[in-house]
This record gives C-alpha cells, structure tokens and sequence, in this order.
C-alpha cells in the first residue's frame, strides 16, 4: 500500500480459507487497506486535528453516538443490557483487554458487564514469533481493535464475547471452516444474540457455487436459533479482491458471506459532521479518492462501501419487493453505516505495523483512524444489541423483518441515502501489500456502480438509520 508524507496506510491481516481447484481463496478483512495512522497519538485524535493535518473528517464516539441518535434510547435505558455481542475475527490480539480499557478510559465509557475471549478451534498462534510473516496476525490485531471498541460504543452495556480462531494463509485451507466451526459453536452453546463478521471473500474466488453452499451451516444454525448475523460487504465498492488479493476483478463482484441471505449485509456510508457530532450534510455511499487522502497520481478509489448481485444465491423471498432493482440475484447490502475515511472513527491498538514507502514498520502503541465497512457492521451489530433489549429477546434474523419495515414506511427510523455511488477505480494489478503507486489514467481501470437514489439501491441498500426511530421499530416486529 501507499504512503505519502506523514500518512502511513495499515495492512489489514489476510488468512486462508477453503480448498479450491488451484489456490486457497485468501479471507479478507473488510478494512484492508482503509487504515491510517496518524503516528504514535497518546491521546485520540478530533475532528480538528484530522483537517488540519491530513484534510480528512475523523469522529470521536460521541460524535457518531449522535449522529445515529441514540441519546433518547440511552435516556430510556437501552443500552444493550441483558445482550450480548459476539465478535468473530481470526488471530484476535492479545492485547484488546488493554486496549478495550484505554479506548473506555480516554473516551469515558463504561466497561462492558462481561468481556470474555474464546478459542473454540483451539489455541491461536502468537504474533510474537513471526511479527512480519506470513501469518499476518498483527493486521488482524488492528480489526479486532476496531471490531471490540466500536461494538462497545454503541451499545455500552451489552455483554462482548471475542471469538478468535487459529486461522492463517500459512496453514494451508483451514480458514473459513475454522470460521463456520466457531460460529457453530457459539449458537450451540447459547453464546450471543447477535454476531458481527468483518471478512470476506469474493464470491468468484470460490472453486463453483458448491463451495460455498458447503460453508452455510452457521447461518442456517443461527437462523433456527435466534441468532443475528452480519458482515461486512466490503471496500472495493462494485468489485472486489481476486484470489491473490490483489485489486480487482474487471467485472462488478461480491463479498462472500455477506452475499448470503441468511446474513444482513452492511455497507458503507460518508457521515458528513462538525465537531460536535451534528449533521452538517446527510450520509452520502462511501466513495474516497486517493487524491482525498493525499495520494499523488491519477485519482482512483481508495475505497467505497461493496455492493451488487450475487452469482451464487438467486433473490431471496424478502427481496421480492425490490425485484425491479435485483433481478433475480440477491442484491447487497440491505443496511449501511459509517465506514469512510474521510469521516473514520479513532481507535486504540497496543502493537500494529504500518507502511512507510513499501516498508512495514511495526509500532508500539497508539490512536489512529479507521474506515471500511469493518468499521460499519461493529456498529450495525450495537444497534441490533438495542433493539434486542428493547424487544425483550433475541431478533434472530432480521432481514424479512427490515424489508417489512423498509417497505411499509411511516417512522421506522431508516433513513434514505439520496446521494453517491460505488463505481470503483482501480490500479490494475496493482499490489495490496505495497500497492504501487498510478503513474497515468492507463494503469486504471473503472468498474461501474450502482447509485443511490433514495429508494434501495445496490450501494447502500434501504439506507442507513435513526437509532432512536429504527430501534424500537425494528424491535415491535
């Protein structure tokens, strides 16, 4: 990935999956290459420091607590009490206890009730061996960070279960199924009410549609048993990774499982706010320019919310009302939050690495800024830990239940996107690891979009929501 100046852009980890006819299909985190570091920060960046150094909007928790406008529900008491919020991310980190309390402490939040780490594929390998090698666990690290805190901050009382898995490219093809295994576990055993996945592969990196129907056993357990599931539907906007996880396919493509319809698919969003949390222009699809963020060259995406037709899972019964805009494929996402990096969110991570001129560097401690829809389904997870609370039990899956509301209007909380699309432009095989850098308008390519326009659309789904609206909504059925 690129750095100029004082930026210094993050790797997101990446781990194996599923046996396939060739190559292992690479697993990738939603955030993969969305995240800046604005150097070792002692104290978390505002909106003021992030425009005057970098030109970019950055928020603070309570600027997005009001922007989705979850006050009145706090002043009511829903909080997330009595839930809880399952995390699933491979590797995990060993320092997101210390983490999780610095983030509380400079921001002042609450702890949560219960924060328990589990490894029920087993024990997860260190970091500390190998902090630059294949297994990439330090980039996981950063989505886990980013994962735990911003599920808190939305819902500050529920419970927070960290599900780790011992999953790495170098291991060869156990990835997704690690993955499947754990989740399994978690709805067996009555572990949360809602869980939030932050990974992806692109649907056409599967060896035939089989694969991938062999892997959704979680989500047909989770759907019998009460259990929320979400993803993230990815960065590359109308495309997405190809198996080598380099940028992208000359084709639109999807995310899997947030191509699944057992699983409520969460894109991207730009928030557009002051310095106090209010609305200074409505949330547009997530679309950065690499001229955004001081990348010299040709402008191209540097990341917008994924989006489009599955050509694996055809149009499920709860997209029928949207037929006119899915066809006959499932259309993702269904909902959006914040997820760019103009308008990233601070976090806290004990130990990452980042890129300097195609140098990793690792560094020890510090706040930086985060965007990517690995932001945006952490945050999409609080909000469905509310409305639980507010219903008395778990939703379960909710996907029928949010066309119905999306679909019958009147306050239900969710909010169109009138604005944006998510065309992706990309440096063609252009490398995600040191990402070299477009010396002309022939290193790209463009990957039309789909545009938002105030009804569902293949960026942004029904929209985005008004907590304080959505929750109970979502929560009276």
């Amino acid at each position: 990935m690129v750095a100029t100046g004082a930026i210094a852009i993050l790797g997101g980890g990446t781990a194996a999956a599923v046996p396939v006819a060739a190559a292992a299909i690479r697993m990738i985190p939603a955030s993969e290459g969305h995240i800046l570091s604005m150097g070792n920060l002692a104290a978390p960046p505002t909106t003021a420091d992030c425009e005057a150094t970098y030109h970019i909007a950055c928020y603070q928790p309570f600027q997005v607590r009001r922007a989705y406008d979850l006050q009145p529900l706090y002043a009511q008491g829903v909080e997330g009490q009595g839930e809880t919020i399952v995390v699933v991310d491979a590797f995990g980190s060993p320092t997101i206890r210390e983490d999780l309390a610095r983030f509380d402490q400079d921001f002042g939040l609450p702890a949560p009730p219960s924060f328990q780490v589990v490894q029920p594929e087993g024990p997860v390998p260190s970091c500390g061996y190998d902090p630059f090698g294949a297994s990439d666990c330090y980039g996981w690290g950063t989505e886990t960070s980013l994962d735990v805190e911003w599920a808190h901050t939305m819902a500050p009382d529920a419970n927070i279960v960290l599900v780790e898995t011992p999953t790495s490219e170098t291991e060869g093809l156990q990835g997704f199924p690690d993955i499947v295994a754990a989740e399994n576990w978690v709805v067996d055993h009555h572990i949360g009410d809602v869980i939030t996945q932050s990974f992806g592969a692109t649907e056409q990196t599967f060896s035939s549609p089989a694969q991938i129907y062999g892997l959704r056993s979680a989500y047909f357990n989770a759907a019998a048993n009460g259990v929320t599931v979400l993803a993230a539907s990815g960065d590359q906007g109308s495309t997405d990774y190809l198996s080598t996880s380099t940028c992208c396919y000359a084709t639109r493509a999807i995310d899997w499982p947030s191509s699944d319809p057992l699983v409520t698919a969460v894109g991207g969003t730009q928030l557009h706010l002051n310095a106090y949390g209010g609305q200074i222009a409505p949330a547009s699809v997530w679309n950065d320019s690499s001229t955004t963020i001081g990348i010299p060259g040709p402008a191209y995406t540097w990341g917008a919310g994924g989006g489009g037709l599955s050509t694996v899972f055809s149009r499920p019964a709860f997209q029928n009302g949207v037929a006119s805009v899915v066809g006959n494929s499932r259309g993702t996402p269904d909902i959006a939050m914040s997820a760019a990096v103009n308008g990233a969110v601070d976090f806290f991570q004990s130990t990452a690495y980042y890129y300097v001129g195609g140098v990793r560097t690792e560094f020890q401690g510090g706040w930086s800024i985060v965007g990517g829809t690995s932001e945006a389904s952490p945050l999409f997870s609080g909000i469905v830990a509310l409305a639980d609370q507010e219903a008395g039990h778990s939703l379960g899956y909710i996907n029928p239940e949010l066309y119905a509301l999306a679909e019958h209007g009147g306050d239900n909380g969710i909010v169109p996107i009138t604005s944006g699309n998510n065309t992706f432009t990309f440096c063609i095989a252009a490398d995600v690891e040191s990402n070299d850098e477009c010396e002309s308008s022939s290193d790209l390519r463009t990957v039309p979009g789909f545009q938002a326009d105030g009804s569902f659309s293949d960026a942004t789904g029904w929209g985005t929501v008004d907590a304080a609206q959505f929750v109970p909504a979502l929560a009276r059925g």
